[in-house]
């Protein structure tokens, strides 16, 4: 006898999970956890800068999340040690008949650095993307956090028309709120087009890190020539920028300019780009 099939059978999810750790061994930043579930996982370990800045590649090698997919991310830096986090590409987020999750936790101990760089997200039409961010710092712990997100494919003449986008993003520092923030941006809704919303811009980005600038730094980053619209506002313990883009490569290149300017005032370093980037 033939029974009838689910069509669920057809249209697996997958859940990948990523574990990571990073401890300050002498004047070496280690990873010292690297535990994966699934199509998930971490190349080799860099040291570009140096022994002091460990960088890691996340890389999910089916180069797509689709619906009922499921990603967790968990980071924790030790105290002492400095660790960046970057991607190979851009994450793509298909069309789905229903919606996938990323989830992802950050701690940051006292005296840590963490710089969370990732290249852009592009959210198909039609997707149903759902991303949780929680980022605890503690002591004076330091973070630089961005990232870019592209609604729909205009090179390719598709809008977002269909699906939805929505994140949930919370920084702490001993347990007390620094940044909250929630959205949920639908296909073909009203503000896609609203000067109050995008303006008709496809993508957008944030730029977060801990800290103060002076004045001087702060009209030096607002005067960088770009083709976004883009500021930055000063905050207690907080600098925050954002832009509107057409594209998501001019987003993301005013993203890394204003990385240049402020990390060696804020971190201490000069801004080496990972060769990543550039491939």
């Amino acid at each position: 006898m033939n029974l009838p099939v689910s069509p669920a059978l057809f249209t697996p999810s997958w859940h990948a999970a990523l574990e990571l750790g990073y401890a300050r061994v002498g004047d070496t930043t280690r990873p010292v956890m690297r535990r994966h579930l699934g199509p998930l996982r971490v190349q080799k370990h860099l040291y570009a800068e140096g022994p002091e800045v460990c960088q890691h590649i996340i890389v999910h090698p089916p180069g797509g999340i689709a619906g009922g997919d499921r990603l967790d991310i968990t980071a924790h830096v030790a105290a002492g040690a400095w660790a960046q986090l970057t991607s190979p590409g851009a994450a793509k987020w298909y069309r789905a008949g229903g919606p996938a999750y990323q989830q992802l936790a950050l701690t940051v101990e006292a005296g840590a650095t963490l710089e969370w760089l990732p290249q852009e997200t592009i959210v198909f039409s039609a997707a149903q993307a759902e991303l949780t961010t929680r980022i605890d710092l503690h002591g004076d712990a330091r973070l630089f956090y961005w990232d870019v997100v592209a609604l729909g494919r205009p090179a390719s003449g598709e809008r977002f028309d269909l699906g939805h986008f929505q994140s949930h993003l919370d920084i702490r520092r001993d347990g007390q709120l620094l940044w909250h923030e929630r959205q949920r941006i639908v296909g073909g809704d009203g503000l896609l087009e609203s000067p109050i919303g995008l303006d008709g811009q496809p993508v957008f980005a944030t730029l977060l890190v801990t800290g103060e600038i002076t004045a001087e730094l702060l009209e030096q980053c607002r005067s960088l020539p770009n083709a976004v619209r883009g500021d930055l506002t000063q905050l207690p313990g907080l600098l925050v920028a954002r832009c509107l883009a057409s594209e998501a490569l001019l987003a993301r290149g005013w993203l890394i300019d204003v990385w240049r300017l402020l990390r060696p005032a804020i971190l201490g370093r000069e801004a080496v780009s990972p060769r990543i980037w550039s491939t």
